[in-house]
């Protein structure tokens, strides 16, 4: 699941899930923030599932991104 806030000029982006891919949330974002920017369509989103990793969006910098929580 994703959860985005807004808290004024910053957005926050929460992942959680029962495993990622290297580079996954990072890969997420970035196609995120490409569909924020006008750059992509939402809609666009389910058709990168499965396909080469070239057609999703940049890879954001890992700066500003922190594991909170590991569940078993």
């Amino acid at each position: 699941s994703i959860e985005i806030l807004r808290i004024g000029e910053e957005v926050r982006m929460r992942f959680a899930g029962n495993g990622f891919l290297h580079n996954m949330v990072r890969i997420l974002v970035g196609t995120l923030v490409e569909v924020g920017r006008g750059e992509r369509t939402a809609e666009s989103i389910p058709e990168l599932f499965g396909n080469k990793r070239a057609e999703a969006g940049f890879l954001a910098p890992a700066k500003g991104l922190c594991l909170q929580e590991v569940m078993y």
